[in-house]
């Protein structure tokens, strides 16, 4: 892999090759500093005054061109806009053509310029992160809050107006068109301009605004490309290709049926035990036996999606449909193992890792964020619609031999939501063409990268005779650059030990916090119904209409996270934060000498879960951007370690409500509590550990 010195120089637009920052001379400097505070030849403030002022001198070359090439651009802008005036009053439609030509031109030469200033910005992140990492500082926040006013700032300022000016003068022309040519020629509504979609997309990636659709898709884990491209007509068309909106809509229903599938049993799970001849904390394993399966089946499907979408889909929708019919047959049958085998199965169809794969692969650039945000809306409301549902299904009556109740008609109703959803996605959903596997592309790479060794080992006698202390110090900063790209190589991680190796102290930090937060919702979730029925005597009713409110906040609260108070505070100050508030949840949840009251339950409850998820979109922020870019693609990716994460705390967390039944109903809740509140005080300490990492 190519270091991001050498891809800034490819990538750079050629006649603007001055104008650009000397990441190899900031690169250089900065190795120099480091020799110079060990021979203790520098302090370490002179040295954070040069570094400042360097960089300043850098940013500030690259914003002063910026905004002469932005007054360029109004230039022509105000040329194109005395023409439009002067069309108003002798309209032609070559003339028409001519103005849209020229207003392309504009956005073309706009999208240029936020390739160069998106370049740049991504160097001095990197030479930012470089210089903390080598110095131990975390100098990257006093630096960007130090220049609140940084001239990137002022990009935001002109180019709305540049966008507003593009895109309204297009629409209008658009419209104008429509009184001289045939009204069949003239669309119903006139189309956007592919030339606005690329600079608004562009502006959005380059200012990395932190807004609700933002916020919501970091819940999906769906990892972005860091490095921008210049895509060419051919490559978008190639992309749009791969799109089909149909197939995308099937893999977010069928997000939303398994999270149904997953809740919808939640109410009356310890019901469906006792009727079995089960105790009541057994609900604890019926409960968990899905996530148990899902943990196997999340790496068979993330597998499998390397080679087909189409193929994944329709197994899970078959054994989705057994498992279910399994579990509503399990009452007639009545046996507690026929039950625990139709959960599993349910569990074994679990395709939540091929629906993020296809988002992330087969989803174009510019709505990926939208469908990542769709991705975790809909997990949302399967989550809140499954224990409402399961409230609606108070009756009983039965057909032959078959008993339908609220304990079986779960089972039923999904069984035939999951056959429904078969046949819709064997007409509707088309296959995508994959791309080719780079395995002879690696295989050459590797190759290259012997030879290159063994040219060393031969040239190695004569080196300290031909080289100068000039070309040894630029050999060692290659060798920086060839750690800096191993770091950042793209090439897919399949297999678990090369995915543990990438896994860093603020990596494993996140995925511990990722794994208490599911470990505390699953033991308020799956135990609400024995506890609520123990203490307060709440109906299957009452139980499903509390845990559906809980599944309703979560689309309001991360309204107000990712509109509000994301743009207040940094994510790793929200984490923490978060942390304790799940904390102080868990506390005031204990039966501690007083008598437990709804209130006191229902509130802790609210603080626990409502902190939880925010605690979730913030830590996935997070995670993505300490994760290894490695762990975007192959089996093995960040999504699937951290639903294997979640999953392995779902599964703990249901076996501990299991085994706590023993000690009798009247501990359960305080066992259960007990291992929750030590993991959360665990996740805090080492966050304050690996804070200063955390950017």
């Amino acid at each position: 892999m190519v270091a991001f010195g050498k891809k800034l120089k490819e990538r750079s637009i050629q006649e603007w090759q001055g104008y650009y920052i000397n990441y190899k001379l900031m690169k250089k400097k900065v190795n120099q500093y480091g020799r110079q505070l060990q021979g203790g030849n520098l302090e370490r403030r002179q040295v954070l005054k040069d570094f400042s002022k360097m960089l300043d001198n850098q940013i500030e070359k690259v914003a002063l061109f910026m905004l002469e090439q932005q007054g360029l651009l109004a230039s022509r802008l105000q040329r194109l806009r005395e023409s439009h005036d002067a069309l108003q009053e002798e309209p032609e439609i070559s003339h028409i053509a001519y103005l849209k030509d020229g207003y392309r031109a504009v956005g073309h030469d706009l999208l240029k310029l936020l390739f160069f200033v998106e370049m740049n910005a991504i160097g001095v992140r990197k030479i930012l992160k470089k210089f903390d990492k080598r110095f131990g500082y975390r100098f990257t926040n006093y630096y960007v809050k130090t220049r609140a006013n940084h001239p990137y700032s002022e990009l935001q300022q002109g180019l709305g107006a540049v966008v507003g000016a593009v895109s309204r003068n297009l629409h209008e022309l658009q419209n104008n068109q429509g009184s001289y040519l045939s009204i069949y020629d003239q669309p119903v509504l006139p189309l956007q301009d592919p030339v606005v979609d690329s600079i608004r997309a562009a502006v959005d990636r380059l200012t990395h605004s932190t807004n609700f659709l933002n916020f919501m898709a970091q819940h999906a884990f769906i990892m972005q490309q860091e490095l921008p491209s210049p895509q060419d007509e051919e490559e978008a068309v190639e992309e749009d290709k791969r799109y089909h909106f149909m197939s995308l809509l099937l893999n977010l229903v069928n997000t939303f049926l398994y999270m149904v599938n997953t809740y919808i049993i939640v109410p009356t799970a310890d019901d469906y035990s006792m009727s079995l001849g089960a105790a009541a904390t057994v609900c604890g394993v019926v409960i968990g036996a899905m996530a148990v399966a899902q943990l196997f089946s999340s790496v068979y499907f993330s597998a499998w999606s390397n080679k087909s979408y189409f193929k994944p889909l329709i197994f899970s929708s078959i054994v989705l449909f057994i498992g279910n019919l399994l579990y509503a047959l399990a009452f007639d049958f009545n046996s507690i193992a026929v039950l625990l085998i139709g959960r599993l199965f349910c569990g074994l169809g679990s395709a939540r890792a091929v629906n993020r794969r296809y988002i992330s692969d087969c989803v174009p650039l510019k709505i990926r964020m939208q469908a990542s945000a769709g991705f975790v809306s809909a997990s949302a409301l399967g989550m809140a619609c499954g224990p409402a549902l399961a409230g609606l299904l108070q009756t009983k009556f039965k057909i032959y031999k078959l008993t339908f109740n609220q304990n079986t008609l779960p089972g039923w109703v999904m069984a035939i939501a999951w056959l429904m959803y078969l046949v819709w996605l064997a007409i509707s959903f088309r296959e995508p063409v994959l791309e080719p596997e780079e395995s002879h592309s690696t295989s050459k790479d590797s190759n290259n990268s012997e030879a290159v060794q063994d040219g060393n080992l031969e040239s190695g006698i004569k080196q300290p005779l031909l080289i100068t202390s000039e070309e040894i110090e630029e050999q060692i900063e290659d060798e920086d650059d060839s750690e800096e790209a191993s770091e950042e190589s793209r090439a897919p991680v399949n297999s678990i030990g090369a995915a543990y190796r990438l896994l860093t102290p603020s990596v494993k930090v996140q995925l511990l916090i990722y794994f208490m937060l599911k470990y505390a919702m699953e033991i308020l979730l799956s135990e609400s119904s024995v506890v609520t029925t123990y203490y307060f005597g709440w109906s299957t009713s009452s139980v499903a209409i509390f845990l559906a409110c809980l599944g309703l906040t979560v689309l309001p609260v991360n309204i107000v996270i990712g509109s509000y108070i994301s743009n207040m505070f940094e994510d790793r100050q929200i984490l923490l934060v978060s942390e304790i508030m799940v904390c102080v949840g868990i506390l005031f949840s204990f039966n501690v000498l007083v008598p437990y009251t709804v209130p006191q339950y229902v509130c802790s409850g609210l603080i626990m879960f409502v902190s939880a998820e925010v605690l979730e979109g913030v830590n996935l922020s997070l995670l993505s951007r300490v994760m290894s870019s490695r762990l975007s693609r192959g089996t093995y990716n960040g999504g699937l370690l951290s639903t294997e994460a979640g999953t392995i705390a779902r599964v703990i967390a249901d076996v501990t409500i299991t085994v706590a039944g023993y000690f009798g109903r009247d501990m359960l809740l305080n066992v259960t509590l007990l291992p929750s509140l030590v993991t959360c005080v665990v996740s805090i300490v080492a966050t304050c550990f690996t804070y200063n990492s955390l950017y």
